[in-house]
């Protein structure tokens, strides 16, 4: 779930806290990437001097960790209850949809060398599902690891494209589609797929996504079951 902010008017009346300067930090990482993020204009959007800051966070480093955990607590855990499979697959929807509305974490949150008590939940609340399930302490190691990097690298590649829509992919594709029917006869396959059917039917990012996360979720229960 994503986090609510206090709106600007009633910011201004909050005394500086950590909680206050991470929650501006994240909004100017949504607004303009974290690339951009420097102490100095954090200040400034709050309206107070640099160095005031760091009263608050240590460093740098210290601002991004805390900016990974507040990704980290919108994910959903995986839940008790349901089978492992089912679990597995809403903490990873949960997932790309946390990376979806704050695509600058993308690389970010498995490199951090401090996690954050939400971090360390989340990566408890996967691998005991996955052991209760039936895995072995190495499948389970795989299982996680596998899992992750789809999820991360899918993320990455829909950041990457030049559309964020299956409307906005068929306009693309519409408009690529003469130039591929005169590659055809060279790339037959590509000038399928673009003009015959992405132009069409569109490409839609969740449907893909769940796809791939199903194939993988039955090659890991095919596996549990021979284990």
């Amino acid at each position: 779930m994503a986090r609510t902010r206090p709106k600007p008017r009633d910011a201004a009346r909050v005394p500086l806290s950590r909680e206050r300067v991470l929650d501006a930090a994240f909004a100017l990482a949504d607004e303009t990437g974290v690339e951009s993020l420097s102490m100095r204009r954090l200040a400034k959007s709050l309206g107070v001097e640099a160095m005031s800051l760091y009263n608050h966070v240590g460093s740098k480093d210290d601002l991004l960790d805390g900016l990974v955990e507040l990704v980290f607590e919108e994910i959903e855990p995986p839940p008790s209850g349901v089978d492992w499979r089912t679990a597995m697959r809403r903490r990873a929807i949960s997932t790309r949809e946390a990376l979806r509305r704050h695509p600058w974490a993308i690389g970010l949150m498995e490199a951090r060398s401090q996690p954050g008590p939400a971090s360390i939940a989340l990566h408890e609340a996967v691998l005991k599902t996955l052991r209760e399930a039936g895995f072995s302490l190495a499948e389970t190691v795989h299982a996680y690891s596998v899992q992750d990097a789809y999820i991360y690298g899918f993320a990455l590649q829909e950041r990457s494209l030049p559309f964020e829509s299956t409307e906005e992919s068929t306009e693309i594709a519409e408009a690529s589609a003469a130039r591929v029917a005169d590659l055809a006869r060279d790339f037959p396959y590509l000038a399928e797929v673009v003009a015959g059917h992405v132009a069409k039917v569109g490409y839609d990012f969740t449907a893909a996504f769940e796809y791939g996360l199903d194939l993988i979720l039955d090659q890991l229960d095919e596996r549990r079951d021979e284990a």
